[in-house]
């Protein structure tokens, strides 16, 4: 398993691990102290599961099981899986942090801080699909299913 691999796995888990706590908070809030986890709250929890985890997750499998690229792929550069990597780490963290001060302070320049961090996000998930997108190919398929092999 290549290192790029291993660190969008490992930090998967750390953004799970964020979301598992930030969760926990937010059930004690509602439970023990009768108070309903706010709109920022819950997207700070929901983008540190399903983007920080289950994305990261998915996009490191796929670079991990995808066949190589052939020796003539001028498309795929690791370079731009490692901008896809920083792009979407950097920015579901400043989101998550963002998304939780938010609930506390109303200031403009942290509304700009999220709606960048969410653009990064963004960004980071069309870097990732643009260098990948050749490596998206048969790979021994075709032989087995011009012998009439069903999947």
């Amino acid at each position: 398993m290549h290192s790029i691999v291993r660190r969008f796995i490992k930090t998967a888990f750390a953004f799970l691990l964020a979301g598992f706590v930030l969760g926990g908070w937010m059930m004690v809030q509602r439970e023990v102290y009768g108070s309903f986890p706010g709109r920022y709250q819950v997207s700070a929890h929901t983008h540190a599961i399903l983007v920080g985890f289950v994305i990261m997750m998915i996009l490191g499998v796929a670079l991990w099981l995808f066949p190589r690229p052939e020796k003539t792929d001028a498309r795929y550069r690791p370079v731009l899986v490692e901008v896809a990597y920083w792009l979407i780490t950097g920015g579901t963290a400043v989101r998550f942090a963002g998304e939780l001060a938010r609930s506390a302070i109303d200031a403009d320049w942290l509304r700009w801080g999220v709606l960048a961090a969410g653009f990064a996000q963004i960004a980071a998930v069309l870097v990732f699909f643009y260098t990948m997108w050749s490596r998206i190919r048969a790979a021994g398929s075709q032989v087995r299913e011009a012998k009439g092999e069903r999947f």
